[in-house]
């Protein structure tokens, strides 16, 4: 009778430290799983970015490269600018096509009209970026130019 009193007290004494390593195993497992879902599945949202982005990518279609004297005054300074254009869908694609001579007229006279030191700093190309679809866009009668992407940008002076 005593051994099973002494058996039964081991017993006990092996389940409560089962006990005391299962439970910060499962807390550990726990917070670990509720991390994983806060940043895998969390709703992610930029502070001051509040414009949607596109669900889908436009019509993109390749201009070329454009090799454009720039408006230094005191060195000779020349950009070559390789243009893809995004437009919103296919009917603006063919719009494009129609004037492609005047689009074209129209990047070299906005790209010819900066300095290369305008050129070369991010928020110039970006004004630049912003200029010509603005530009392109009064010449579409449908509109629809989405983005203008810069594959290729050189400036050099000599």
């Amino acid at each position: 009778m005593a051994e099973e009193v002494k058996e039964a007290k081991e017993e006990k004494k092996g389940g409560s430290k089962k006990i005391l390593f299962i439970l910060p195993l499962l807390l550990v497992i726990l917070a670990g799983g509720g991390g994983a879902y806060f940043f895998l599945f969390a709703k992610k949202e930029k502070k001051g970015d509040n414009a949607p982005l596109p669900s889908q990518v436009g019509v993109m279609m390749d201009l070329g490269v454009f090799t454009v004297n720039l408006a230094d005054r005191d060195t000779d300074a020349y950009a070559r600018v390789a243009i893809t254009l995004e437009l919103s869908n296919e009917k603006v694609r063919q719009e494009v096509d129609k004037r492609l001579p005047i689009i074209k007229d129209a990047i070299i006279d906005v790209i010819s009209s900066k300095t290369s030191s305008f050129v070369r700093t991010p928020e110039g190309r970006e004004s630049l970026r912003l200029e010509l679809i603005r530009r392109i866009n009064t010449i579409l009668f449908e509109g629809g130019v989405r983005n203008i992407y810069f594959t290729e940008f050189v400036v050099q002076t000599t």
